[in-house]
């Protein structure tokens, strides 16, 4: 049976992200599944996204997709454990598929190639979600 699902963006490497939304769709649309997308300015707003939709329970899966690329401060390290343990904790707490295509490179050329046809975090969201719906 086929799904729908929502793929929450964050905007903020614009052309990262749209790299990762092309290869998620590829994947989901191969697949048959419908999705929604909504942008938002910063990964750590993404959860937040997530769990106001998840209440709404118009979606059977959540796709989380963006890049946080680490600077000069731990503020990578703080933002990155936070979105992770808070995608899991959505998806553990409602019982529903939420996987994590959030790139965390240490530089631009790492996020560039971990977003290209070849190597796409988008994809593997993607893959992963198909996979855990399947066995559901």
């Amino acid at each position: 049976m086929k799904k729908k699902g929502l793929i929450v963006v964050s905007n903020y490497y614009e052309d990262i992200s749209k790299n990762l939304i092309n290869g998620c769709k590829e994947i989901l649309k191969k697949h048959s599944h419908q999705f929604d997308v909504k942008i938002v300015n910063g990964s750590l707003e993404i959860p937040t996204l997530i769990s106001i939709n998840i209440k709404k329970k118009k979606y059977n899966f959540f796709i989380a997709l963006g890049c946080i690329i680490k600077g000069k401060t731990p503020h990578f390290d703080f933002i990155s454990e936070a979105i992770t343990k808070s995608l899991l904790d959505l998806s553990i707490a409602n019982n529903i598929p939420v996987t994590n295509g959030i790139i965390t490179s240490l530089n631009y050329t790492q996020a560039k190639e971990r977003s290209s046809k070849n190597r796409n975090k988008g994809k593997e969201a993607a893959l992963a979600a198909i996979s855990l719906l399947k066995n559901i």
